[in-house]
Formats: structure tokens, C-alpha cells, sequence
């Protein structure tokens, strides 16, 4: 038997189908609508924790060892403090206790941390009621941790205060800065919002690679204590501190109202056992991910590749970001995927835009247009084209006319008018486009070192001759006719031990100096190793014939130039050796590229942890003694090649050269400091001893008590004769009387015990030693 449709089912019908598709079609809708692009990402590993509190935790970081990349580093295990409101991360390790973590970021290799700020308190001119001085110490060497030196400031608040940071980059390159905040009261001070500038707070930047460094306040007394009772330093966030007055008053008032908890501080992290090259546990597990160098010290980044999303370091972790939906969906999306007037459709780790039919051209970039309009859009281009043309010729001119300006205003003219009138033939003026030639347009291959006061590139001239190319920081205008007096000084030292002076660049903003390429490295890579230098045994009359040839350069600028020329810098990295090991001193006489604005009243302090002469750090003020001072470091080296901070191999300590020699020389018991290689020559240790005396009194407490440069080198070269000549021990064991002077060659050489007159080694007063920096 047939079945019949009820009449009234048989008229509902069509529209019963037409409602059942469109709840349908809203149902799925809703469903698309609700899913995330890409699907959940996920950034923790399964059953662990992704968030503490308010902060977002994504692996490698966790919280807990089961939950974190122990394997990579421990420090990547987290804490989670529950007794703070709202709970926060905490990481153990960047400082003696644990900090707080604001916020971790995947992509640029970042964490946000809060750290304590040093501060020094006063309640008179000599008595500290507070301080955190020695407690606010880092040490980063085996975390994935460094402070970022471009999101950082190194800053001081106070009045008449010196902050300094001090520490090692690496393992062995030492490091110190700071500095210096003055004002005369609080109405003295700069305005409220004002940049840190010199009066009542202060900042300067940070390097990379800093493993290990404490922040602290050199001197414990206060001449403004009244109304400035409490000085603070610290690392801090760019952009996160803004001057007030109010900050120089009170007891810890700064503190307690800006940074209770610490200042917020960009740290660098990355996988630092391994490296893209040479990955060890390979950090980088999702299907679409790529290896990244890290930027701030060795290791590597993972990222997720181009069109995918999410957490490199997860499996699976990497997602397919769908850039239609997310167009649609949101219009700042717009300009970041573009399809106009077209039909997008994703794809895996990307998209495609096809244009309709009647439309032609890109809808990705200029968008799909109607077949009619392409007339006008050739027009268009022709007429863009010939804007284009006419703004790179105005373009062209400006450059020039700028380049001109550069070279008037770093005395172009005024230089090739000296040149004439005292006939310096000996520089030669390039280009910007030949140093850049030479230089393969600043390449990094080609840098030979960078240091406080710029960057030094090895550079090929067109005639094929290498030279090295500093490329100094911005100077002061007032200094740029300083600058050209200083080229032609330069230009006239004339001495086989300096490196000579070229040329140099002045039609660009900042002028560079062109020196004499010297191959064979620096006097510091041949007593202490290097990639390019292996330790070899180098004899006594080597040592002598560097350190004589080095003395008599700097007493040849002491002294035997129009104008006395301090280096400044003295040190065994600033000295050079060439294929014959002859001594060449370099990096000297830039003091009209060293300006320092007085108004500002801003003491960077420069020079080189280990060498520094203690009196000039007082003082802030430069003298030929300083020299000597550091000089007397690199005759230490020499005679031990021990550095000038070295780690003891006993206790495992980080000790300052000179300081410990003067402590063992009081003691008479250098000799076990001395390199073997030369200690164990009984013939040759009355000049040894000499050596030793001579080091001693340049390192002198008071600098009048020092040598002058010109009598250190007359003694090596008397010391250097003795030993050439094999001359026996009633000659060589001598040194020169109280008065510093140096015996000529035909003077009566006195005893070893009567080198002065009050027996205290010219000045070295007995239980008083030198303050090693």
C-alpha cells in the first residue's frame, strides 16, 4: 500500500528546509567565529602551569624542574610567589636573592625583571645611617641571562655623587664606567622630567656580554647630606625613570615611592650552550621553526618561520597563522595581509590573493584594478617615475651640499691652509666614498676593535696599502678646531715606535682618523694568548727590547713634540708589534675627539679597569704621571705575564696585578710572581730585580713620586745593555737615587740597597699600598 503526504506537510515543506539550513549555516558560523586562528597554541608542556598570577610562563621557563628546560640551564626553572598580590614569578640567580619576573616574551628573547636599587644614606658629612652598597652584585656567568645594553640605562641620583658599574664582559674582558651627578641644592638641580643629564641625576650606557658586574658608591662620605641624604644607582629600563626633585629629598624617599619592589630591568635571554652552527640538545623541537643567533652573547633564539605562530621550543608547537581570517576579522589586518578587491584562500605558512575576473594585476600589493583602468594607471606611473627622478637629483645636491658643510665645519679649510703654510705633505685627505671602499662599507669582518671612544676597521687604500680606520663617537663642536690642531701634531710624529698618522675623513658628520696598519696584534694577545696568538716561551731580551721601545715612545710624546701629547689609555692592548716584534704604541693624542661638557658637569670615567692611576681618579684630571702609572702595570705584566686583574690559581680569586705586587714586594716575596721562564735564569735576575724596583716606583701612590717617562726609558735602556751585553752583577744590580732621575751613560750606577735616600722605593711608603682599579 502507497504512502500519502499529508497536504498541509507538503506546503510547510520548502520552508521547514530553507529555516533547517540557515540555523545551519548560523550554527557553523558561530562555531568558526568561537576557534581561535591556528587552533590553541600551546605554551607550556602538557599539565603544567602556563600562567603565575597575572604573567604568562611559556617553555622553555616553568614552574618547576618537571615543567622547565632543566636540561638547556637550571635558571630556566622558576618559583612562583603565591604571597604577593597578584602572585608573580620569581628567578633565583641574576642577584643574590631572587627577583621578581613582570613578563617573558618568546620572540625577542626577553624577560622583565624587577631589581633592587644600590643606595648609600647619610645622617652627617661622614656617617652612613643605610646602605645596600655591597649586596647589589650580579652574576650571570652560568644563567642564559644578560642585561640588553640597548633597553638599559646605567643611572645615578644625587647630588655631588660618582656611581660606578664595574665587572667583567665574558670571562676576561674587564669593564668599568660610571657617572657623575652634581648639583648645589634641589633648586640647583634640573627640572622635574628632565633627562638625566649631569645635575642631580646622571646615566650612561652598558655593554654587551656582561656576565658579571656589581653597581656601587666608591667614596662614603657626603658634603650635601642636608638636603640630599640618599644617593641611588642602578640598571634601569629605558624610558622608565623620569627625574623629579622631590627624588634628592628624604630618607630612602625615592625608593619607597618609585621602586619598593625594584627597578624594572630588560634582561637577554637565549639557549647559550649551543649555537645555531653547533646546537647541543637542540632547542628548536616544532616542525616550522628556524634557528636564531642570539644578539647579546653567545647561544641562539628559536623562532617560528614565516606564516606560523606560537612556541618554537614545544613539538607541534608552531602553528599556521590563517591571514584570511584574521583580515576579515579585524581591520589592522588589512595592511598586514593585503587582498584588495580579491579572493583570498590560506595556505600553509602563508596566502594567496587571486583577482576576480574583469580585474587584473597583484591584489597583495596594488591591488586587483579594472581592466579599464590600466590607462590611467600607466600615466600614473610615468608621472610618479618622473617625481622620482627629480627628487633624487634635489636629493643628490643636498648630500653634496651637506658633505661640503662637513668638511668646512670639521676645518677642511682651515686644514689644507696649514698643510701649505707649514708644508705637511704626510696626510692625506680621503673621502667618505674611499673609506668606505676600504672598508667594505664598515663591514664587521674588518673590525680590528671597538673601545670607549669608537670603532677601529682594517681598511685596503686604492694604492693596496692596509691601514687601520677609527671611527670615533659623536664630539662636541666646540672641539672640531681643537681637532684640526691635533691632526697636524699628529702628522708631525715622526718617532719608529708610534704608529703614524695617514690621512683622515672630514666631509661627514663625525671625522675619522686613518693610521699605519701594524699586523702582527697587540703586546696583550702575545703575553696572555689569543685565537690568533698561542702561548709561546718569549725570552728576556725580548721583554726589555718591548717595554724599552714603548717607553721611549711615550717620553718621546712627554716631551719631544711641540706640545706635550698624554696617551691616556696605557696599556698592553694599546701596544702593538709588528712582524720583528718592534713595539709600536697606538690609540693616542685623540683629545679633541674626548669632550666633556663642564656645563653638565658629567665625569665618564675612562681608562681601563687594572691600569688606572688612582690619584687621576681622584682628581679627574689627566697628567704625564698618569702614564707612568700605567706603564708601570704593563712592566708587571711582562715580568710575571700575569693580566692586570688575573684569577689566582689557588684560591680561585679575581686579584688586581699591581696590588698584589706591591703587597708581595713589601713582603719580599714577588719573586714567586715572576714568570718561570725568566725566574729561573739566575744570570739574569740582577736586571730582573732592577725591572722589578723600576715597576714599583711607577707605581707610586703620589704621582710626583713617579719617574718621569724620559727616565724610565733611560733605564731600560741601561737594564736592556746590561742584559745584551751578559754584564755581570756588580753593574746590573742598580737602580737610580730618590729624585727619580736616570744616571747617564757615564755616571757611577749605585748599589741595589741605596736606591733612595729614605729607603722607601722612591715613594712607596712602607704598609701603604697602591689603590688597584
Amino acid at each position: 500500500m502507497a504512502l500519502a503526504m499529508h497536504p498541509t506537510f507538503q506546503q510547510q515543506a520548502p520552508t521547514l528546509i530553507l529555516v533547517f539550513f540557515q540555523k545551519l549555516i548560523v550554527f557553523f558560523l558561530a562555531i568558526a567565529l568561537a576557534t581561535p586562528v591556528g587552533g590553541t597554541t600551546p605554551l607550556a608542556l602538557p599539565g603544567c602551569p602556563d600562567k603565575c598570577g597575572d604573567v604568562l610562563i611559556p617553555y622553555p621557563f616553568g614552574i618547576g624542574a618537571q615543567c622547565a628546560a632543566v636540561n638547556l640551564n637550571s635558571f630556566f626553572n622558576l618559583g612562583c610567589n603565591n604571597a604577593s598580590h597578584p602572585p608573580r614569578p620569581t628567578v633565583g640567580g641574576p642577584v643574590d636573592v631572587a627577583v621578581d619576573v613582570v613578563d617573558i616574551s618568546l620572540e625577542h628573547g626577553e624577560l622583565r625583571v624587577l631589581v633592587p636599587v644600590s643606595y648609600i644614606c647619610f645622617t652627617s658629612s661622614a656617617t652612613v645611617s643605610a646602605t645596600n652598597n655591597d649586596t647589589v652584585r650580579f652574576s650571570l656567568e652560568n644563567t642564559p641571562f644578560l642585561p640588553s645594553p640597548g633597553r638599559n640605562r646605567f643611572m645615578v641620583i644625587g647630588c655631588n655623587t660618582l656611581g660606578l658599574i664595574g665587572g667583567f664582559r665574558g670571562e676576561t674582558s674587564q669593564y668599568l664606567a660610571g657617572c657623575y651627578s652634581y648639583c648645589d641644592g634641589t633648586s640647583g638641580a634640573s627640572d622635574d622630567g628632565a633627562p638625566c643629564t649631569g645635575t642631580g641625576c646622571c646615566e650612561a650606557s652598558i655593554p654587551t656580554n656582561l656576565t658579571t658586574f656589581n653597581v656601587a658608591f666608591p667614596i662614603n662620605s657626603s658634603s650635601v647630606w642636608g638636603f640630599n641624604p640618599c644617593f641611588y644607582a642602578m640598571i634601569a629600563e629605558v624610558g622608565w625613570y623620569s627625574f623629579q626633585r622631590r627624588d634628592l629629598v628624604g630618607q630612602l624617599g625615592f625608593v619607597n615611592e618609585k621602586a619598593k619592589n625594584g627597578a624594572p630591568v630588560i634582561v637577554n635571554w637565549a639557549v647559550r650552550n649551543g649555537s645555531c652552527s653547533e646546537p647541543r640538545n637542540y632547542a628548536c623541537v616544532s616542525a616550522n621553526s628556524f634557528c636564531q643567533t642570539a644578539g647579546n652573547g653567545p647561544g641562539y633564539l628559536c623562532q617560528c618561520s614565516p606564516g606560523y605562530e606560537g612556541n618554537a621550543y614545544l613539538h607541534n608547537g608552531c602553528q599556521d597563522i590563517d591571514e584570511c581570517m584574521l583580515h576579515r576579522q579585524d581591520p589592522k589586518y588589512e595592511e598586514l595581509y593585503p587582498c584588495r578587491n580579491g579572493v583570498c584562500r590560506n595556505t600553509p605558512g602563508g596566502y594567496d590573493c587571486k583577482c576576480k575576473k574583469g580585474t587584473k594585476s597583484d591584489g597583495t600589493n596594488s591591488g586587483c584594478q579594472s581592466l579599464h583602468t590600466r590607462g590611467l594607471s600607466v600615466s600614473a606611473i610615468v608621472i610618479i617615475s618622473l617625481a622620482f627622478f627629480l627628487a633624487m637629483r634635489l636629493q643628490r645636491k643636498r648630500h653634496k651640499e651637506e658633505k661640503d658643510e662637513y668638511f668646512k665645519q670639521n676645518g677642511g679649510l682651515r686644514l689644507y691652509d696649514e698643510m701649505r703654510s707649514k708644508q705637511v705633505d704626510t696626510v692625506r685627505i680621503l673621502t667618505e666614498k674611499e673609506v668606505k671602499k676600504a672598508t667594505d662599507n664598515y663591514n664587521e669582518d674588518r673590525v680590528l676593535g671597538c673601545g670607549g671612544h669608537g670603532m677601529v676597521y682594517r681598511g685596503t687604500l686604492d694604492d693596496q696599502r692596509e691601514v687601520a680606520i677609527k671611527k670615533s663617537k659623536v664630539i662636541n663642536d666646540n672641539c672640531r678646531d681643537e681637532f684640526v690642531n691635533e691632526i697636524i701634531i699628529l702628522s708631525q710624529i715622526n718617532h719608529r715606535n708610534i704608529v703614524r698618522l695617514l690621512g683622515c675623513c672630514l666631509d661627514i658628520d663625525v671625522p675619522m682618523l686613518v693610521y699605519e696598519f701594524v699586523s702582527n696584534g697587540t703586546l696583550y694577545e702575545f703575553l696572555h694568548g689569543s685565537a690568533d696568538h698561542n702561548l709561546s716561551p718569549i725570552p728576556l731580551d725580548l721583554r726589555l727590547k718591548i717595554a724599552t721601545q714603548s717607553a721611549e715612545a711615550l717620553a718621546y710624546l712627554h716631551s719631544s713634540t711641540s706640545r706635550t701629547i698624554l696617551h691616556g689609555d696605557v696599556k698592553s692592548a694599546n701596544i702593538l708589534l709588528d712582524d720583528q716584534y718592534h713595539a709600536k704604541v697606538a690609540d693616542f693624542g685623540a683629545s679633541a675627539l674626548k669632550s666633556i661638557d663642564e656645563s653638565e658637569f658629567i665625569m665618564l670615567v675612562q681608562g681601563t679597569l687594572g691600569y688606572l692611576d688612582p690619584e687621576s681618579f681622584i682628581s679627574h684630571l689627566l697628567t704625564d704621571k698618569s702614564d707612568v702609572y700605567s706603564f708601570g702595570v704593563v712592566l708587571l705584566e711582562l715580568m710575571t705575564r700575569k693580566r692586570a686583574l688575573y684569577v689566582d690559581n689557588h684560591s680561585s680569586e679575581k686579584k688586581s696585578l699591581s696590588h698584589n705586587f706591591l703587597l708581595m714586594f713589601d713582603e719580599d716575596r714577588h719573586q714567586v710572581m715572576l714568570d718561570p721562564e725568566i725566574a729561573d735564569d739566575a744570570a739574569a735576575m740582577a736586571v730582573i730585580k732592577n725591572l722589578a724596583v723600576l715597576a714599583v716606583h711607577c707605581l707610586s701612590v703620589r704621582g710626583e713620586d713617579r719617574p718621569t717617562m724620559t727616565e724610565v726609558a733611560e733605564r731600560l735602556r741601561v737594564l736592556r745593555r746590561h742584559q745584551v751585553q751578559g754584564a755581570g752583577e756588580d753593574k746590573s744590580n742598580s737602580y737610580f737615587g730618590s729624585n727619580g732621575g736616570a744616571p747617564s751613560e757615564e755616571s757611577e750606577v749605585l748599589p741595589l740597597e741605596e736606591m733612595t735616600d729614605d729607603g722607601n722605593l722612591g715613594g712607596l711608603e712602607k704598609g701603604k699600598l697602591v689603590l688597584a682599579l
